[in-house]
């Protein structure tokens, strides 16, 4: 349930009201299906690159912002509007990614826990700066019951 809400919530603050799009609500639609039969964040993750790429905010994740293929060993700072940047050394970023990370999110596989880990600070990160830094409700409620 607050899968759905979180998504609800993402469509409401991103999305221009009256701008249909079909492709991006098919995307919606297939989600709460999966949600349906048993939410996985994998999912989550999915539907923010859509709905980022259906914004035309889509993501550079198989090559660095020189152009150069992404390398599943290396290390780089995800860059808003540029893209990755690739990093002398791990961490050396407040917002590090593996290069691993950013081929899994470009294939959408999550089988890796660290790739998914990194999904979710990336996208969460990238979510907060076209939404202005406003926290979300549906992050709100679920902090405070998890507090709980």
């Amino acid at each position: 349930m607050f899968c759905g809400y979180y998504l609800n919530e993402l469509l409401m603050h991103l999305l221009p009201r009256e701008d249909a799009h079909s492709r991006l609500f098919s995307v919606y639609a297939d989600t709460l299906h999966r949600f349906a039969a048993g939410a996985r964040e994998s999912d989550l993750r999915c539907f923010e690159r859509a709905l980022l790429q259906e914004l035309g905010y889509g993501l550079t994740l198989e090559t660095d912002a020189t152009g150069t293929a992404v390398d599943l060993d290396a290390h780089y700072a995800y860059e808003i509007e540029r893209g990755p940047v690739r990093l002398p050394a791990p961490g050396s970023s407040t917002l590090s990614v593996s290069g691993r990370t950013l081929i899994d999110l470009a294939r959408e596989d999550f089988s890796d826990p660290r790739s998914l880990a990194e999904a979710k600070q990336l996208m969460r990160t990238l979510i907060g700066h076209y939404t202005a830094g406003k926290t979300l409700a549906s992050r709100r409620i679920f902090r405070e019951l998890q507090e709980l």
